[in-house]
């Protein structure tokens, strides 16, 4: 399909058969890999992708190896309870102790095997936030937490530069210009339905370049969305696919691949270039992107209509970002114009309800 990354999820580490255990210790299991992750690894590169996984360096489980042995390196008041949520504990990363220990584990993990990709998630909200032997005033332990998690992940990204790095929590809850400078892209939302993802996507790009924007093509939506529409969807920002592709026809298989190959070629337009909004997909029922290449020589299009009841009027698309006095074509139409006609007298393109649509935008001459 062309595919270029395959990622391994939750489950890959320590006693992890549930969610109840294994958090903590990131260890390769031997139960779910009894020789190590090398053949896999090796099948993967033979098949021409890169290999990453995930991890949850900040959580612990009460039911794991390396909270039975340092059960006081979580954030608790002594006196309290401690509140598990998804059955874990939070790590805390204040403490020197701590960051030295993941540091330490995930630099092991990263030198030993080749890996190109990691997804750091962090799943829980803070509940408890007591810090007993708090080397300071307890109060600071968050601003400690957050420049320990900068610590962190700042070591390990300057000591494997080949790792493309990806911020999850619990979906986008961590999407700040602190953590892009450690990472390189954000898992924006759990929600990957593509109609709801054409507004999560627009306001993440108020903030966030498209190259940042982590984007799945997954079952939701299926029985309603065509397969082009989620692919479009999710081609305006960094492509995955989150399926299981053995459970695709093979004509959605073709279809996946020649989208692809489509999104590869477009790719350093959307993510280097200048984007506009032209049509906003918050309220509304027709919604339009353009990104334009810095010299202004190559534009993508791409349009959706999620559904306007019968007659539809289909709204006019104003381009913007041309060169005014060079001339364009434009995928689906005969007229060649000028930059300044396009952006001035707009088009329109007829679309179904839940149609889309990719088209390319070329100076000529």
């Amino acid at each position: 399909m062309g595919v270029e990354l395959f990622w391994v999820d939750d489950g890959w580490f320590g006693d992890r058969r549930s969610d109840h255990a294994g958090l903590g210790d990131w260890i390769v299991s031997p139960q779910v890999f009894p020789d190590g992750l090398d053949p896999l690894i090796g099948e993967v590169h033979r098949l021409g992708m890169q290999f990453g996984l995930w991890v949850e360096p900040e959580m612990v489980n009460p039911d794991s190896e390396l909270y039975r042995a340092h059960p006081d390196w979580v954030i608790h008041f002594p006196t309290r309870a401690r509140s598990e949520m998804r059955n874990q504990l939070i790590l805390n990363l204040g403490r020197a102790d701590v960051q030295e220990y993941l540091i330490d584990l995930l630099d092991r993990l990263l030198g030993e095997h080749n890996i190109t990709f990691i997804k750091w998630d962090m799943n829980r909200n803070v509940s408890e936030p007591g810090w007993p032997d708090a080397p300071g005033d307890a109060r600071e332990l968050w601003v400690r937490y957050v420049e320990g998690v900068y610590h962190v992940w700042s070591t390990l990204a300057q000591r494997h530069p080949q790792v493309l790095w990806q911020s999850c929590s619990g979906g986008g809850g961590r999407v700040d210009y602190g953590m892009l400078r450690m990472v390189d892209q954000f898992w924006v939302s759990d929600n990957t339905e593509a109609t709801a993802r054409l507004g999560i996507q627009e306001g993440f790009s108020q903030l966030m370049p498209a190259i940042t924007m982590e984007s799945q093509v997954t079952h939701m939506g299926r029985p309603l969305l065509s397969l082009p529409f989620r692919f479009h969807v999710s081609m305006m920002g960094v492509l995955g696919i989150s399926d299981d592709l053995l459970k695709w026809a093979e004509a959605d298989l073709a279809t996946g691949a020649e989208l692809i190959a489509l999104y590869k070629a477009i790719r350093p337009i959307v993510q280097l270039g200048d984007q506009y909004r032209l049509l906003p997909a918050q309220g509304q029922d027709f919604t339009a992107v353009q990104y334009v290449s810095k010299d202004k020589a190559e534009s993508v299009l791409f349009a959706f209509r999620v559904h306007i009841p019968e007659p539809a009027r289909i709204p006019p698309i104003y381009l913007r970002g041309l060169e005014p006095g060079a001339r364009y074509t434009i995928e689906g139409f005969d007229e060649v114009r000028s930059g300044q006609a396009w952006m001035n007298l707009g088009l329109r393109i007829d679309l179904k309800n839940g149609e889309s649509t990719v088209r390319r935008i070329t100076k000529i001459g």
